[in-house]
């Protein structure tokens, strides 16, 4: 983090949901291009940027999967769904005037390059956004504990959440209309009280790690550039 609370390095986390807009399915251009003009602006501002995206626009796998087929083999059709999802995101980007390069958890040379950690380091260091495609590479982890992953690897000063809702709630605002929006958090608390910012593996990593968590509403896309600025636009978990 620099002196002025923005960040200089984040991770931020993006749902195949987000890029989908409200069919919820597939991609929709119009949200892409201007969630990626802001990323962009981000760039040109000296923010280095990677972004982990969650491919359930496509397929989910324990969800879409399960009862049907075998858990691992649908669970690497969702890692592929992230790829494709990924391979969209560098495109758009690209549109908007940032480079991008896609590092895959799994070989898939034809499309990206597989991950090293030197690798995200040069790009980044260079001034490119690197997306980051097939979750950790296995089975049976989240895309979620995938962004804690790299966020880790990479030494970001934060992870981006951006989701569906505004911050952390004490219940599903939708349903509750007492529903309480936290301010701020720490990662024991949303172990606790099973809050829905990330499942379970991926918010003990963050802890483990002493990684912030800010979670946000990405339906204003400059969210994203006042969460880099260090702003409070949601709730932060630390």
């Amino acid at each position: 983090m620099q002196e002025n609370g923005a960040y200089r390095r984040v991770l931020l986390k993006l749902s195949g949901e987000a890029l989908a807009g409200e069919t919820g399915t597939g991609l929709d251009f119009r949200i892409m291009s201007r969630v990626c003009g802001v990323i962009a602006e981000c760039v040109r501002d000296g923010v280095q940027v990677g972004i982990v995206v969650g491919g359930g626009n496509f397929w989910r796998g324990v969800k879409n999967g399960e009862g049907r087929m075998e858990r691992t083999r649908a669970d690497y059709m969702g890692m592929l769904a992230t790829v494709m999802n990924c391979l969209a995101l560098q495109d758009v980007l690209q549109q908007q005037g940032a480079e991008a390069k896609v590092l895959t958890a799994m070989r898939i040379e034809h499309v990206g390059e597989p991950f090293s950690v030197d690798k995200a380091e040069e790009y980044l260091n260079s001034g490119k956004v690197v997306v980051f495609g097939g979750g950790v590479g296995s089975p049976f982890f989240t895309t979620d504990t995938g962004a804690v992953l790299r966020a880790a690897l990479i030494g970001a000063d934060a992870i981006l959440l951006a989701k569906n809702v505004d911050g952390v709630y004490s219940a599903d605002p939708k349903k509750d209309p007492n529903a309480v929006r936290f301010d701020t958090l720490n990662y024991a608390e949303v172990l606790e009280r099973r809050l829905a910012v990330m499942d379970s593996t991926a918010t003990a990593l963050a802890m483990d790690n002493n990684i912030p968590v800010l979670v946000f509403a990405l339906k204003d896309p400059e969210n994203i550039r006042r969460a880099v600025r260090g702003e409070n636009v949601g709730t932060l978990v630390k």
